[in-house]
């Protein structure tokens, strides 16, 4: 068949393809919850000295990666997993600032808190953003705006930390909504928005659609939802495989995921930029040690125990490798996870550069014990 032809057939066979109702699509009420600068505002909240200035979380002057900025850093172009040195260079004024992760969990779980005093429908993403589906709430308010107004009030009140929200009757719309305030700002996206706002917006910006996946739509000629939206689901299949479905029903204002309260995190870890490249293996194994006992912490903490340990090795070039290995049963103790950690770790050894960074993961998790259940903090 001309492609022609079967692009005319490929539509038609889309048009016909049932789409969810609208009292589906809208019935649900949404809230996106975005800590403001994260990290950042932490460290500017606990250090005054801090305050008004450009604040990079992670990395060093020479060596590492910026975990985290504040937004008077990132008016310089300074982003997440930018090398220091090019943030440096970009911002000369940058003050870096060595994390805190055991403050960030804490403060996230006390936010968490707010949050399950308003719905048991959480979905952390990660330390500092989550969903709400605050359709049924536990203080029969109708408004999820009111709603979200009140979480982000209480937020600054008992943090003194600043989060921006979105609210819809989707996860994707919610979350664009987020992101269209930002930093401290709240943006409703109604049922009647939802399809318009979707049709203007780069696809770039489209939560899911990263940079590789945004050049592959651009090289299609996809540049905006409104682009989007003229594809056949037959076409977004062929050219994105399982994830077309979902470009489908985004580019229409439609996703049909629920906030899942039960999602468990799939794996966990720790990583370490060196001020100086590691090139003897003694050096390397004892550099490791401070790594485990982290990875450890997490896993005493969380109550969580993994099968497969990833090892992460990044040299003084840049190139990056991972050594990964399946135990046949649960890593119960920290000995058990130094010995495995060693074992991938040893045969690098000897190296033609030096190493810059290593990083130990676990995944395959299960709770330590069957009635403990795990949920990423807030």
């Amino acid at each position: 068949m001309p492609d022609a032809d079967r692009d005319r057939a490929e539509r038609g066979a889309a048009e016909r393809r049932p789409l969810p109702s609208a009292a589906t699509v809208r019935s649900r009420k949404i809230i996106h919850i975005d800590m403001d600068a994260f990290y950042a505002s932490v460290e500017q909240r606990d250090n005054p000295e801090l305050r008004g200035k450009p604040v990079a979380v992670g990395g060093s002057r020479q060596r590492g990666v910026v975990a985290a900025a504040s937004y008077e850093a990132r008016k310089f172009g300074v982003r997440s997993a930018m090398p220091s040195l090019a943030a440096k260079r970009r911002c000369p004024d940058l003050i870096f600032v060595k994390p805190r992760f055991e403050v960030y969990r804490a403060i996230s779980l006390q936010i968490r808190g707010i949050f399950a005093e308003y719905t048991p429908l959480i979905e952390p993403l990660s330390l500092d953003e989550a969903y709400l589906d605050v359709t049924e709430n536990l203080k029969g308010i109708a408004s999820a705006t009111k709603i979200a107004e009140e979480i982000r009030a209480r937020i600054r009140s008992e943090t003194g930390l600043t989060a921006s929200a979105g609210v819809s009757y989707n996860k994707f719309l919610a979350k664009l909504a987020s992101d269209h305030c930002k930093p401290d700002g709240l943006f409703v996206i109604t049922p009647g928005m939802g399809p318009g706002f979707v049709e203007t917006l780069p696809v770039g910006k489209f939560p899911g659609i990263g940079p590789a996946t945004a050049a592959k739509m651009e090289r299609l000629g996809i540049k905006t939802g409104l682009d989007l939206k003229a594809q056949t689901l037959a076409f977004l299949q062929r050219h994105f495989g399982k994830a077309g479905p979902h470009y489908y029903g985004m580019a229409r204002g439609i996703d049909e995921r629920p906030v899942r309260a039960d999602r468990r995190r799939q794996s966990f870890g720790a990583e370490t930029t060196f001020p100086t490249d590691l090139f003897t293996y003694g050096a390397a194994r004892t550099a490791l040690q401070e790594i485990i006992d982290k990875l450890w912490r997490y896993c005493e903490g969380d109550g969580l125990r993994g099968r497969t340990i990833t090892l992460k090795v990044k040299f003084a070039d840049f190139r990056q490798i991972t050594r990964s290995r399946t135990a046949q049963r649960q890593i119960e103790t920290r000995s058990e996870l130094e010995r495995l950690g060693e074992a991938l770790l040893e045969p690098l050894f000897p190296v033609a550069q030096g190493i810059r960074l290593l990083g130990l993961s676990l995944s395959l998790l299960a709770a330590e014990r069957p009635e403990r259940q795990f949920l990423l903090p807030l």
